[in-house]
């Protein structure tokens, strides 16, 4: 599975490591990505989704099913 947010849509970014002697050579910056299963009630269902941290702030805030929503309408999920 890729690491990309199914809620934000998150995904791994480059940049640069930069030496002491400032030589920069590419590297890649990824989120913090937890797996977490979270209840659905309208569904009776637990799903299981790869969510940042962000990701997780957002659904205590909203609320699961409003998350959800809007990933699907963003096209974050594909489920």
């Amino acid at each position: 599975m890729s690491r990309i947010c199914e809620i934000t849509g998150k995904k791994a970014i480059t940049g640069n490591n930069v030496s002491h002697s400032n030589i920069k050579t590419k590297r890649k910056y990824y989120p913090n990505l937890q797996t977490k299963k979270f209840y659905i009630p309208e569904e009776d269902a637990w799903i299981t989704l790869k969510v940042s941290t962000a990701g997780l702030r957002n659904i205590d805030k909203k609320g699961i099913s409003a998350c959800l929503k809007e990933a699907r309408e963003k096209g974050f999920l594909t489920r």
